[in-house]
């Protein structure tokens, strides 16, 4: 094997370690986890029947609720870090191939665990909806397209009442966000890095077409009333 075939091997080799360890990050399902420690019960068994923090707080209460939140940002925020600041910035570093730039890494990664958050390993591949994971993993790559989107997210929330309208229109926000803060400094090219966006808030919004099946029916239902488990 010539020294660039070996080269391109352990390139490929880590980058796809690190990217399998960021899918099995995202299988942890902390939903899961806390409504079982807290009330004995499998919150994708209750409620709206997914494993994120609104059915966990319906289901198990706010306590649980809100550790399921804390813990979904972060394994957004570490499979970011660990592939952005650990694994791709030291292949680009190491080599001359822009397509290793840290940002690229960083969503690599970050879809890779929201998948793991979509379809957990662990949990017979019935996960959430990845909106605190996805917020987690943008908090790290720009956290001004996340304080956009979360600006959009609670427009949207006090305008209709409703949890998924704003999750849905905030994902979609994403890759408007990336363009209008993007770093023409940062050595990434402005189009493969909205691309990028786009396709995390695509996975986003995929994961809600139930809801926006409901939304074009008029049958979603506000916070704000009581929901029949």
């Amino acid at each position: 094997m010539t020294d660039w075939g070996y080269c391109m091997m352990v390139l490929a080799v880590l980058i796809v370690s690190v990217a399998l360890l960021s899918y099995i990050l995202g299988s942890i399902s902390f939903a899961v986890i806390f409504s079982k420690l807290f009330v004995k019960k499998d919150v994708r068994d209750y409620g709206s029947g997914n494993a994120g923090m609104t059915n966990v707080v319906r289901v198990a209460g706010v306590i649980p609720g809100l550790l399921t939140l804390l813990f979904d940002v972060l394994k957004g925020v570490i499979a970011v870090l660990l592939a952005r600041d650990l694994v791709f910035d030291y292949l680009f570093r190491t080599s001359e191939y822009a397509f290793l730039h840290p940002v690229y890494g960083a969503y690599l990664c970050g879809v890779c665990c929201l998948l793991g958050h979509f379809f957990p390993v662990f949990f017979r591949f019935r996960g959430g909806k990845g909106v605190a994971t996805a917020a987690g993993i943008m908090l790290v790559i720009d956290w001004r397209v996340l304080a956009c989107a979360l600006t959009v997210f609670l427009i949207a929330f006090l305008i209709t009442k409703i949890i998924s309208i704003g999750s849905i229109l905030a994902a979609s926000s994403l890759p408007l966000f990336a363009f209008v803060f993007f770093d023409a400094n940062s050595g990434t090219n402005r189009v493969a890095v909205v691309l990028l966006a786009a396709l995390l808030g695509a996975i986003v919004v995929a994961k809600h077409k139930d809801n926006i099946k409901r939304i074009i029916k008029g049958e979603e239902k506000p916070i704000t009333s009581k929901r029949r488990d």
